[in-house]
């Protein structure tokens, strides 16, 4: 197996000029140059199913594809073809157009838990929404949010709770607070602490742990008797859990709950959905106060809910969350038996469902290691795999998890060597990668 280095003489030549002209290089912090080895951030021509090639030619295996978002892989044909149907028939009018009807007839009965849904184009829009809601329902100011999970939206109300917050007033940041994910007990200390202030409780129902039993059902319990709304961020957990989310899965009904990433196939699209008693309040069937919900030029563009469209139909007909779980899971045994057998099995860890998995990096006493990561990365990126995670697609083939798996063993070789030495530094050839939420660049 060829485990050179590839040549990236035009992608540092692109990142050069995108760093001249958009701050950070990227318009996604997680895209950024500075989450990859130095010198060693390919910029993507274009790709095909699990594939990418980079403008130097070269092709990786690509996981995590698209934030996330590209669960179907690119360029799928189903997808791409209902998107092309609807390019020459306009995208966006002064009036409703019929494909908005039959989205949301689509959605609502892809997601039985909702009763009402608007569409927009990125989840931070249709998160705020959901906190505008549920602060206009409750008459409440406070936002309670899981401290575990990493990212909920680019607006104040969160961002301010962030090593990033700079912009944002402390007032602001001070509104929100944290609870921890799976301690119930911790959730009512804090509801009982800000006692009617806390309009909703905004949660990623699972992520890299399964909820402990009946946790969710315990937290629709306080929601109810604390008289907040319950919100789930459904924007990983939707599709790749089930056609119906998390909240399908595990048959707990938020009051609200967002939906994007999987929904669009890389299309921009995104959703919220939830009660039709809260949703009607953006809406004009009501006598109160009017809330302003959702309002987008670009929300409802046609090829985009052409695409949610069919990735709906797609993952129903094909059974693509189950196909997701079991290339997942070939996944994650064939890197555990590698790092095992080269001998940093505790070192390289696989966390998470099998359809949404990540990797942790460890040093010689167990702590997560950027350095390490960086070895790492180094390593996947010389056998031809992009993966800031292991995120699958449903386009992956047995072959593909094959060779991730040969890169894998590789890249655990070097790791050991590195841990023998106690200092990684030699095989990182630059600057650690960093973490996206930090205070200084």
């Amino acid at each position: 197996m060829n485990s050179e280095e590839p040549d990236l003489p035009r992608s540092r030549e692109a990142n050069a000029r995108l760093h001249a002209m958009v701050p950070g290089g990227a318009h996604t912090y997680a895209k950024g140059e500075d989450q990859y080895p130095e010198n060693l951030a390919p910029v993507i021509s274009h790709g095909r199913g699990a594939h990418v090639w980079d403008v130097d030619g070269n092709r990786y295996i690509e996981y995590g594809s698209g934030l996330r978002s590209v669960s179907l892989g690119h360029a799928h044909p189903r997808v791409t073809e209902a998107v092309r149907r609807e390019l020459d028939r306009g995208g966006n009018f002064v009036r409703p157009s019929i494909l908005e009807v039959e989205a949301a007839e689509r959605f609502l009965a892809t997601v039985p838990t909702a009763e009402m849904v608007k569409f927009a184009k990125n989840g931070s829009d249709a998160t705020t929404a959901a906190v505008r809601l549920a602060r206009a329902a409750t008459g409440r100011p406070r936002v309670a949010v899981c401290a575990d999970h990493p990212f909920f939206s680019v607006d104040d109300w969160f961002i301010g709770t962030t090593p990033m917050s700079a912009g944002v007033p402390a007032a602001t940041g001070d509104l929100t607070v944290a609870f921890p994910y799976g301690d119930l007990a911790a959730t009512e200390e804090l509801l009982t602490r800000h006692r009617d202030e806390v309009a909703c409780l905004v949660l990623e129902p699972a992520t890299h742990a399964e909820p402990p039993p009946g946790y969710l059902a315990g937290l629709r319990e306080l929601a109810d008797r604390y008289g907040c709304v319950l919100v789930f961020d459904e924007m990983i957990t939707g599709f790749r859990w089930s056609e119906a989310g998390a909240q399908g899965l595990y048959g707990v009904a938020p009051d609200l709950s967002t939906f994007g990433k999987a929904l669009g196939n890389g299309f921009a699209v995104s959703a919220l959905a939830g009660r039709r008693d809260l949703m009607e309040r953006g809406g004009l069937r009501h006598s109160g106060e009017r809330v302003f919900l959702l309002s987008t030029t670009h929300g409802a563009e046609t090829h985009a809910l052409a695409a949610a469209m069919a990735v709906q139909s797609t993952y129903t007909e094909e059974g693509v969350s189950a196909r997701l779980h079991a290339l997942g899971e070939r996944l994650a045994a064939g890197v555990r038996e590698a790092a095992a057998s080269m001998g940093v099995g505790d070192h390289v860890v696989v966390r998470g469902r099998a359809s949404n998995l990540v990797f942790a990096t460890l040093d010689e006493n167990g702590q997560p290691s950027q350095p390490y990561r960086t070895l790492f990365l180094r390593r996947l990126l010389a056998g031809g795999v992009l993966a800031p995670s292991f995120v699958v697609s449903s386009a992956l083939g047995d072959d593909d998890i094959d060779r991730t798996v040969d890169v894998v063993a590789e890249a655990c070789a070097v790791y050991r060597k590195a841990l023998d030495a106690a200092d990684p530094t030699p095989w990182m050839a630059g600057r650690a990668v960093k973490p996206v939420f930090r205070r200084l660049a």
